[in-house]
């Protein structure tokens, strides 16, 4: 209490030093390792399993990128990227695949589904949207890594705005001590008056319109700014802290707004990924009747091929070049056909795999092989409660027995009728949750759990 009253008696002088950020963008390169194909299968194996002739195809897609960097400048324009087609029934990997991948490369990377898309010309987002998002993304991805590398710098910079704040007409003998304090947490608590210039035009965020740049070194207050703009409020340290941050972060990436932009848009020429998911339900198939201005099928898939044959797509950033994004599309193609796709869409894909459905064996490895399991996942939240959950393997073979049931007999929807049937059997369990109390999932409780599931099944099969 004694230091709050003391930091608000004296009229406050800021003091921040200048922060200038010395992390350049060209310092920012990628440093994932490159990885060989089989390498990159294993990496997919850790949290995706079965599906090796997938894994493999998106494997040799991404390592063919990395050789291709490899090669002259000349020759490197002339390789494209061999876009891929994913056939499969749903949730038996596609997606996950196709995410764990863009990871491995740290590639920028947009799952969106074909069905959102409309012909251009028709109301709706056209298919150009998909570029325009996907050059967000690898903003987003250059000022996370921007921020990364600079937090040293701005966690210096806002300590030294925090001191400015508490040290008022301290002497600067208090620096040491306040600085430790300010590390350890123990002034969090602590409220000092921080200035906020109210934004003119209706901006809602202040922070992207103040900035802080009078320097400790010449000791400058607060009484160099217009006094008619300044609104003075009272803010705990820790608030404070966020708000200084937020500002630095911002403030680094005007700095280097011109480069980060530059070399996000190269990011997203030459490493970007797109899952263009649901491609089939866009198909027509072969003696299906076309309404007269159905913006939904065939002008969707002609305003793809551009796209994905390589053009350049206007955004409000500049001009980005697709002819070296790698597109990966999917389907279940329950209705249509692969073949239904337009040729000249078909030539544009020309690595095709199947993905098999899941066997009951596959849902029992869903549930135990991955690294971040579904089962680890439950037992590992309600460690959280000091409750010990245990799955025997028999229980676990149960669970799997019976999703491929439910599966078989109402809708096939893979590995996340999985999610369903685990939540059930963890309701109760989690709702009464008493610390200390160790529960085993017994087979008898998990048929209790999903009796209702397996009734709606039995009638599902009698509906037309």
């Amino acid at each position: 209490v004694m230091l709050r009253s003391s930091f608000c008696r004296f009229p406050l002088l800021f003091s921040a030093r200048r922060y200038v950020a010395t992390t350049t963008t060209e310092e920012i390169s990628n440093t994932t390792p490159k990885l060989l194909p089989k390498q990159i299968v294993k990496e997919l194996d850790r949290f995706v399993v079965g599906q090796h002739e997938a894994k493999k195809a998106v494997a040799l897609a991404l390592h063919n990128r990395w050789r291709r960097e490899s090669l002259s400048e000349e020759l490197r324009k002339e390789i494209h990227p061999k876009n891929i087609l994913m056939i499969g029934p749903t949730g038996v990997g596609k997606t996950e695949i196709a995410r764990r991948l863009a990871k491995i490369c740290n590639a920028p990377f947009i799952k969106v589904e074909a069905t959102k898309y409309t012909e251009t010309g028709y109301h709706g987002s056209d298919v150009d949207t998909i570029i325009k998002d996907l050059v967000n993304v690898g903003i987003a991805q250059r000022k996370k890594i921007l921020r990364e590398q600079s937090l040293e710098q701005v966690n210096k910079a806002v300590e030294d705005k925090l001191l400015a704040l508490l040290l008022g007409e301290y002497p600067p003998r208090w620096e040491d001590r306040l600085r430790s304090m300010l590390r350890d947490g123990t002034l969090d608590d602590i409220e000092v008056k921080v200035p906020f210039i109210e934004p003119v035009g209706g901006d809602d965020e202040a922070v992207n319109t103040f900035r802080l740049v009078v320097s400790a070194d010449q000791g400058s207050s607060f009484q160099s700014l217009h006094k008619d703009n300044v609104k003075w409020e009272m803010r705990c340290i820790d608030e404070a802290r966020d708000w200084f941050e937020r500002q630095e972060i911002e403030q680094l990436s005007e700095q280097k707004d011109e480069e980060l932009i530059k070399e996000a848009i190269k990011d997203v020429q030459e490493r970007g990924i797109v899952f263009l998911d649901e491609i089939d339900k866009i198909c027509c198939p072969k003696g299906a009747v076309r309404t007269r201005g159905d913006a939904s099928d065939e002008g969707v898939q002609r305003d793809l091929l551009p796209l994905i044959e390589g053009t350049m797509i206007e955004t409000k950033y500049g001009e980005v070049d697709t002819s070296k994004i790698l597109f990966i599309t999917s389907g279940a193609f329950y209705s249509a056909k692969p073949k239904d796709i337009l040729p000249e869409l078909q030539g544009r894909l020309p690595i095709r795999v199947s993905l098999n459905p899941l066997t009951e064996e596959d849902m029992f490895r869903i549930l135990t092989e991955p690294e971040y399991n579904l089962v680890k996942q439950q037992v590992e939240l309600m460690k959280t409660e000091k409750m010990e959950i245990t799955f025997p393997e028999q229980s676990i073979r149960e669970i799997a027995r019976l999703a491929t049931e439910i599966n078989r007999s109402v809708e096939n929807i893979g590995a996340r009728r999985l999610h369903t049937i685990l939540e059930k059997i963890m309701e109760d369990i989690s709702f009464h949750c008493e610390e200390g109390k160790n529960v085993e999932i017994a087979i008898p409780h998990i048929q209790e759990c999903v009796k209702p599931m397996l009734e709606k099944a039995d009638t599902a099969k009698y509906i037309i």
